[in-house]
Protein backbone atom coordinates (compact mmCIF):
# COMPACT_ATOMS: atom_id res chain seq x y z
CA UNK A 1 0.00 0.00 0.00
CA UNK A 2 2.83 2.40 0.74
CA UNK A 3 3.77 2.32 -2.71
CA UNK A 4 0.31 2.53 -4.49
CA UNK A 5 -0.37 5.63 -6.12
CA UNK A 6 -3.10 7.47 -3.59
CA UNK A 7 -5.59 10.48 -4.85
CA UNK A 8 -8.04 12.35 -2.78
CA UNK A 9 -11.35 10.08 -2.47
CA UNK A 10 -14.06 12.70 -2.31
CA UNK A 11 -17.05 10.21 -3.11
CA UNK A 12 -16.09 8.32 0.08
CA UNK A 13 -15.57 9.26 3.41
CA UNK A 14 -11.79 8.22 3.47
CA UNK A 15 -8.76 11.15 3.08
CA UNK A 16 -7.58 9.05 0.38
CA UNK A 17 -7.92 5.73 -1.96
CA UNK A 18 -5.65 3.74 -3.92
CA UNK A 19 -5.80 0.40 -5.95
CA UNK A 20 -4.07 -2.44 -6.84
CA UNK A 21 -3.60 -6.25 -7.92
CA UNK A 22 -1.83 -8.46 -5.43
CA UNK A 23 -1.13 -12.02 -5.38
CA UNK A 24 -1.28 -13.04 -1.72
CA UNK A 25 0.82 -16.25 -0.83
CA UNK A 26 -0.69 -19.61 -1.74
CA UNK A 27 -3.23 -17.35 -3.75
CA UNK A 28 -4.15 -18.77 -7.45
CA UNK A 29 -4.02 -15.90 -9.13
CA UNK A 30 -3.83 -11.75 -8.66
CA UNK A 31 -6.76 -9.70 -7.14
CA UNK A 32 -7.90 -6.60 -7.19
CA UNK A 33 -7.30 -4.42 -3.67
CA UNK A 34 -9.26 -1.71 -2.78
CA UNK A 35 -7.46 0.44 0.29
CA UNK A 36 -8.98 3.67 2.01
CA UNK A 37 -6.78 5.40 4.62
CA UNK A 38 -7.95 7.77 6.69
CA UNK A 39 -5.85 9.94 8.63
CA UNK A 40 -4.95 8.91 12.55
CA UNK A 41 -6.86 12.43 15.49
CA UNK A 42 -4.20 11.55 17.41
CA UNK A 43 -0.53 11.55 16.36
CA UNK A 44 2.16 10.14 18.84
CA UNK A 45 4.26 12.18 20.10
CA UNK A 46 8.13 12.36 19.73
CA UNK A 47 9.53 9.36 21.72
CA UNK A 48 6.14 7.59 22.82
CA UNK A 49 6.06 4.19 22.19
CA UNK A 50 2.92 3.05 20.22
CA UNK A 51 1.74 -0.43 19.31
CA UNK A 52 0.30 -0.82 16.05
CA UNK A 53 -2.32 -2.27 14.71
CA UNK A 54 -3.28 -4.33 11.70
CA UNK A 55 -3.81 -2.15 8.36
CA UNK A 56 -2.18 0.98 10.80
CA UNK A 57 1.13 2.98 10.07
CA UNK A 58 2.08 5.67 12.15
CA UNK A 59 -0.05 8.59 10.23
CA UNK A 60 -2.94 6.44 9.08
CA UNK A 61 -5.59 3.70 9.28
CA UNK A 62 -6.62 1.83 6.74
CA UNK A 63 -9.27 -0.21 5.10
CA UNK A 64 -8.95 -3.13 2.69
CA UNK A 65 -11.15 -4.83 0.38
CA UNK A 66 -10.40 -7.44 -2.56
CA UNK A 67 -12.52 -7.86 -4.86
CA UNK A 68 -13.38 -9.67 -8.43
CA UNK A 69 -15.53 -6.43 -9.85
CA UNK A 70 -14.50 -3.87 -12.03
CA UNK A 71 -17.04 -0.98 -10.57
CA UNK A 72 -15.42 2.56 -9.31
CA UNK A 73 -14.21 2.56 -6.28
CA UNK A 74 -17.08 4.50 -4.21
CA UNK A 75 -19.42 1.90 -5.68
CA UNK A 76 -17.82 -1.08 -4.19
CA UNK A 77 -17.01 0.77 -0.81
CA UNK A 78 -20.77 1.65 -0.22
CA UNK A 79 -21.28 -1.91 -1.71
CA UNK A 80 -19.54 -3.64 0.97
CA UNK A 81 -20.28 -1.27 3.92
CA UNK A 82 -23.74 -2.63 2.95
CA UNK A 83 -22.68 -6.05 3.32
CA UNK A 84 -20.94 -5.38 6.92
CA UNK A 85 -23.90 -3.62 7.82
CA UNK A 86 -26.14 -6.56 7.12
CA UNK A 87 -23.90 -9.19 8.91
CA UNK A 88 -23.69 -7.32 11.57
CA UNK A 89 -27.55 -7.05 12.20
CA UNK A 90 -27.63 -11.28 10.94
CA UNK A 91 -25.37 -11.38 13.91
CA UNK A 92 -27.27 -9.72 16.12
CA UNK A 93 -30.47 -11.35 15.19
CA UNK A 94 -28.67 -14.49 15.99
CA UNK A 95 -27.41 -13.85 19.47
CA UNK A 96 -29.90 -11.42 20.64
CA UNK A 97 -33.46 -12.80 19.02
CA UNK A 98 -32.54 -16.64 19.28
CA UNK A 99 -32.75 -16.50 15.62
CA UNK A 100 -30.18 -19.23 15.66
CA UNK A 101 -31.67 -21.78 18.48
CA UNK A 102 -33.76 -23.46 16.30
CA UNK A 103 -36.66 -25.62 18.47
CA UNK A 104 -37.88 -28.36 16.28
CA UNK A 105 -36.43 -31.24 13.76
CA UNK A 106 -39.62 -29.93 11.82
CA UNK A 107 -39.61 -27.35 8.80
CA UNK A 108 -42.43 -25.79 9.92
CA UNK A 109 -41.98 -25.19 13.24
CA UNK A 110 -38.94 -23.51 12.86
CA UNK A 111 -40.51 -21.33 9.97
CA UNK A 112 -42.71 -20.19 12.68
CA UNK A 113 -40.04 -19.71 15.30
CA UNK A 114 -38.42 -17.19 12.56
CA UNK A 115 -40.85 -15.55 11.82
CA UNK A 116 -41.78 -14.83 15.70
CA UNK A 117 -38.05 -13.76 16.05
CA UNK A 118 -37.89 -11.02 13.50
CA UNK A 119 -41.07 -9.72 14.71
CA UNK A 120 -39.24 -9.68 18.04
CA UNK A 121 -36.58 -7.52 16.28
CA UNK A 122 -38.54 -5.43 14.03
CA UNK A 123 -41.00 -4.51 17.10
CA UNK A 124 -37.56 -3.56 18.95
CA UNK A 125 -37.15 -1.29 15.81
CA UNK A 126 -40.08 -0.13 16.02
CA UNK A 127 -39.50 0.62 19.93
CA UNK A 128 -36.69 2.73 18.64
CA UNK A 129 -38.35 4.61 16.44
CA UNK A 130 -41.11 5.72 18.71
CA UNK A 131 -38.46 7.23 21.61
CA UNK A 132 -36.28 8.98 18.67
CA UNK A 133 -35.73 13.20 19.65
CA UNK A 134 -38.90 14.78 17.78
CA UNK A 135 -36.80 16.69 15.36
CA UNK A 136 -34.27 14.00 14.60
CA UNK A 137 -33.77 12.98 11.03
CA UNK A 138 -33.18 9.36 9.58
CA UNK A 139 -29.46 10.18 8.93
CA UNK A 140 -28.91 11.30 12.34
CA UNK A 141 -30.56 7.56 14.06
CA UNK A 142 -28.75 5.57 15.44
CA UNK A 143 -29.13 1.57 15.77
CA UNK A 144 -29.57 0.19 19.32
CA UNK A 145 -29.14 -3.55 19.55
CA UNK A 146 -31.57 -5.56 21.79
CA UNK A 147 -29.47 -6.05 24.09
CA UNK A 148 -28.94 -1.94 24.99
CA UNK A 149 -32.10 -2.07 24.55
CA UNK A 150 -33.49 -5.21 27.42
CA UNK A 151 -31.27 -3.31 29.54
CA UNK A 152 -32.42 0.49 29.45
CA UNK A 153 -36.30 -0.77 29.06
CA UNK A 154 -36.83 -4.04 30.02
CA UNK A 155 -34.73 -5.43 32.80
CA UNK A 156 -35.75 -2.65 35.53
CA UNK A 157 -35.84 -3.03 39.11
CA UNK A 158 -39.83 -2.37 40.05
CA UNK A 159 -41.95 -3.80 42.89
CA UNK A 160 -45.61 -5.42 42.27
CA UNK A 161 -48.03 -3.89 44.91
CA UNK A 162 -52.04 -4.98 45.47
CA UNK A 163 -54.68 -2.94 46.90
CA UNK A 164 -58.15 -2.53 46.81
CA UNK A 165 -58.21 -5.50 44.16
CA UNK A 166 -55.67 -3.79 41.22
CA UNK A 167 -52.48 -5.41 40.88
CA UNK A 168 -49.99 -2.88 39.89
CA UNK A 169 -45.89 -1.93 38.92
CA UNK A 170 -43.85 0.47 40.41
CA UNK A 171 -40.53 1.16 39.54
CA UNK A 172 -37.52 1.57 41.57
CA UNK A 173 -36.64 5.39 40.22
CA UNK A 174 -34.35 6.10 42.70
CA UNK A 175 -31.76 3.37 40.90
CA UNK A 176 -32.97 3.81 37.42
CA UNK A 177 -31.23 6.10 35.10
CA UNK A 178 -33.03 6.39 32.40
CA UNK A 179 -36.55 7.08 33.86
CA UNK A 180 -36.86 10.49 31.48
CA UNK A 181 -36.76 8.62 28.26
CA UNK A 182 -38.64 5.94 29.81
CA UNK A 183 -41.50 7.91 30.39
CA UNK A 184 -41.41 9.64 27.39
CA UNK A 185 -41.68 6.17 25.18
CA UNK A 186 -44.58 4.95 27.74
CA UNK A 187 -46.27 8.46 26.93
CA UNK A 188 -45.91 8.00 23.17
CA UNK A 189 -46.94 4.11 23.10
CA UNK A 190 -49.98 4.96 25.65
CA UNK A 191 -50.59 7.78 23.17
CA UNK A 192 -51.18 5.58 19.70
CA UNK A 193 -54.90 5.80 18.22
CA UNK A 194 -57.07 4.56 15.72
CA UNK A 195 -58.53 7.49 13.79
CA UNK A 196 -60.74 7.75 11.37
CA UNK A 197 -57.84 7.43 8.80
CA UNK A 198 -55.71 5.18 9.91
CA UNK A 199 -53.15 5.44 13.51
CA UNK A 200 -53.18 9.05 14.35
CA UNK A 201 -49.11 10.12 14.39
CA UNK A 202 -47.74 9.84 17.78
CA UNK A 203 -44.90 12.08 16.88
CA UNK A 204 -45.64 15.66 15.55
CA UNK A 205 -42.83 16.18 13.11
CA UNK A 206 -42.64 13.13 10.46
CA UNK A 207 -39.49 11.02 10.11
CA UNK A 208 -37.36 11.87 7.30
CA UNK A 209 -34.52 11.01 5.15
Amino acid sequence: MKAATWKPSPRTDADGECEFRYQPEGWGRAYRFLALRYVKEKQPQPGEAEQYQRFETKGYVYRVFVTNMSHAVDLLVWFYNQRGGAENLIREANHDAGLAAYPSTRWAMNCVHFQMAMLAYNLNCWLMLFNREEKAGAEELKHTTLATTRLRFLFLAAKIWRHGGRVGSQLQRQHYAEQGIFQRLMERLRAIALGPKGYVPVLAVALHG
